[in-house]
């Protein structure tokens, strides 16, 4: 708001402002899930952040459309504020080398193979992270993705699955519904950036900030807002800004900031 990004967000409008629903269950999967997000555009830039599906009104896109960032950055709703900053960021700081960008290539195929690709990207900041530490402690995963699951079984990593909605991962684990118990025992957090729009990132950060300890995030929410954490309490960030793998079948692109090359 004080400008130091460049553009004033009063002077700069939302133009269009839309949500994604997606309901998915893999082959081979025991169970599926639904994704609801709310997106809006800025110029070539488009931010975004995920909602429970169906607590977002009408009303919320018909405020964003035409607004200034500077109003929609007062929003009383936290995920349109967040949206709002993601799409402000996105536009000028855009995900290119120049601001630290290091991009992923995703192969065309199906959701699963995709999924699997994304997890390969994500589970790499990790492993990076995870071995510069003596301790071996299991990851905490805030945000539960069978995908990214699997890829660190794969690795041999433990981990302490957590997610509001609970209820188990496919290998019947128990998944926590908070994360104080996790983060006293977690050598490491993989969080997603969901938890930008549920309000439980600032404790994350926090407890990385004071503990030293590696915090990855994997973004479709706030792609664009997570890597200014970098060296503030984040220590890696996988971005994906819109379109997600999961709406396209072709060949795209992620963006890795932070950890190893």
């Amino acid at each position: 708001m004080a400008g130091a990004y460049g553009p004033d967000p009063a002077r700069r409008r939302i133009s269009l402002a839309f949500t994604t629903v997606q309901a998915v269950r893999h082959e081979g999967r025991s169970s599926g899930y639904r994704n609801e997000v709310l997106s809006l555009r800025l110029d070539a830039a488009v931010g975004s952040c995920a909602v429970e599906p169906g607590a977002l009104s009408a009303d919320a896109l018909d405020d964003c459309v035409g607004a200034t960032v500077a109003d929609l950055l007062g929003h009383p709703l936290l995920p349109v504020r967040i949206a709002a900053l993601d799409a402000y960021l996105g536009h000028v700081r855009p995900h290119t080398p120049d601001h630290g960008a290091r991009p992923y290539p995703l192969p065309a195929g199906g959701s699963l193979c995709r999924s699997r690709a994304r997890a390969r990207a994500v589970v790499d900041l990790v492993s990076a992270e995870v071995s510069r530490s003596a301790e071996r402690r299991p990851v905490l995963v805030v945000g539960v993705v069978n995908s990214l699951l699997e890829q660190l079984r794969s690795r041999g990593l433990d981990y302490l699955a957590c997610d509001l909605k609970g209820g188990t991962t496919e290998w019947g684990e128990p998944v926590l519904t908070g994360t104080a118990a996790g983060l006293e025992r977690c050598g490491a957090i993989l969080a997603s950036g969901m938890t930008l729009g549920n309000g439980t990132f600032q404790g994350l950060l926090d407890h990385a900030a004071a503990t030293g300890r590696p915090l990855v995030m994997f973004a479709q929410t706030g792609s664009a807002v997570l890597p200014r954490f970098l060296g503030a309490g984040v220590s890696a960030v996988s971005a994906e800004p819109y379109p997600f793998f999961w709406l396209d079948g072709g060949p795209g692109v992620i963006h890795r900031y932070g950890g190893r090359p």
